[in-house]
């Protein structure tokens, strides 16, 4: 039985690679670290803005009015 790869596996793995692509663009290049680890950084939000509001966790509008019954 193998893994199949999900939506937010994909949104993890791009967070991860936009922040280490920063780093290493950083170390080689002449453009300051700390702006490209910034800048890496930015993307990373984007991604999650993405995750979280444009391709939500959720099926429809409707699961947001869901009540919790118990918390355990």
């Amino acid at each position: 039985m193998g893994y199949t790869w999900q939506y937010y596996d994909l949104v993890l793995a791009a967070i991860f690679v936009s922040l280490i692509g920063g780093v290493a663009v950083g170390q080689l290049t002449a453009i300051p670290t700390t702006t490209t680890a910034i800048a890496g950084g930015f993307v990373g939000v984007l991604l999650v803005g993405h995750g979280l509001f444009v391709n939500g966790p959720v099926d429809a509008p409707d699961d947001l009015t869901d009540e919790i019954d118990s918390l355990n």
